[in-house]
């Protein structure tokens, strides 16, 4: 009895251990960190896109993944301290947006992968060695701002070609004076007087409009801010009220009362950043991924704006765009 008594032990113990490690392998949950610089509402589009993206690459919500958000609810100031609450219980990967983001989670953490959705020239930045290889713990999507910026004035005097002098909205807390620099350099290339108006917080935006107004500003360039993303609606009513036409960098600016947007569709892209979270949590390591450049851009009117601006869009320009809002 003593023998069959082992015997059966044995056998049970045989295959309970692979039913273990299986049940262990079923069991694991991989963390993900979200850094948003806005608050859950504002950025709907984008936590879909990247849901949609883990989802399609076979990562759930509740089975074999987590996502810890945090929200700097617009105070771009609060992101050294998200990040640092974020590293505190380690997630497998962080993912942010934009170049004050990065560089809040870098300083939080060197080892645990970071990958941004959009941001500036990471190189440029001191964030990445280089695209092809960046090292260190950031990869993800880049933006060349001066192709983009060029492109986007270029459409905006297309439509307005009364346009003479334009007006920069420039927020003084994107830490890339790249978009800056690039901004003006369009401006010159296409023969254009500007004036930069430095915005701090969103009372800063009135008295901007109101000034370039006063200066004889022909159209309003705003250059791209998490801050400006937020307060859309407001610069898309000011925009109006002080007849100064604009073309912003995605359609939620348009959908928002904009007149027209030209850029990367923001949900796309977070789309895509699910691809490096994936590749990250089956062993690749970040410095090792390249960081990619949106390829497919959007453009969009907003033709009820375009009327209370008093524009007659022209034919040329409305052929072209993906989206035409009536």
């Amino acid at each position: 009895m003593g023998r069959i008594r082992l015997a059966v032990v044995l056998v049970i113990s045989f295959l309970a251990v692979p039913f273990a490690a299986e049940t262990q392998q079923i069991a694991k949950v991989y963390r993900v960190g979200y850094l948003g610089n806005l608050n859950p509402t504002e950025s709907t589009s984008s936590v879909d896109g990247f849901r949609q993206g883990l989802r399609g690459l076979g990562w759930v919500e509740g089975q074999n993944v987590s996502i810890e958000y945090r929200w700097a609810d617009g105070d771009l100031d609060r992101l050294p301290a998200l990040a640092s609450d974020l590293v505190k219980h380690p997630p497998d990967v962080i993912v942010v947006s934009g170049l004050l983001a990065v560089r809040a989670a870098q300083r939080a953490t060197r080892t645990i992968p970071i990958v941004s959705a959009i941001m500036g020239d990471p190189v440029a930045a001191g964030v990445a060695a280089s695209l092809a290889r960046p090292g260190g713990n950031v990869t993800g999507l880049a933006q060349q701002w001066d192709d983009l910026a060029t492109k986007q004035l270029q459409i905006l005097r297309e439509t307005v070609p009364r346009i003479v002098r334009v007006a920069i909205l420039h927020d003084v807390r994107v830490p890339n004076p790249g978009i800056r620099e690039s901004t003006e350099g369009a401006t010159r290339a296409l023969g254009l007087q500007r004036r930069v108006f430095e915005v701090r917080d969103e009372p800063d935006l009135q008295s901007a409009f109101r000034s370039a107004k006063a200066e004889h500003a022909n159209a309003m360039y705003v250059m791209p801010s998490p801050i400006f993303n937020l307060h859309r609606a407001r610069l898309a009513e000011l925009a109006v009220t002080y007849g100064l036409p604009g073309i912003y960098e995605a359609k939620l600016y348009v959908e928002a009362g904009g007149l027209m947007s030209y850029g990367p569709s923001f949900p796309e892209l977070y789309r895509r950043s699910a691809s490096y979270v994936d590749r990250i949590l089956k062993g690749a390591k970040p410095g090792e991924l390249p960081i990619e450049q949106p390829t497919k851009f959007e453009f969009v009117i907003n033709l009820k704006t375009a009327k209370a601006l008093g524009l007659t869009i022209p034919p040329s320009v409305l052929a072209r765009a993906d989206q035409v809002i009536e």
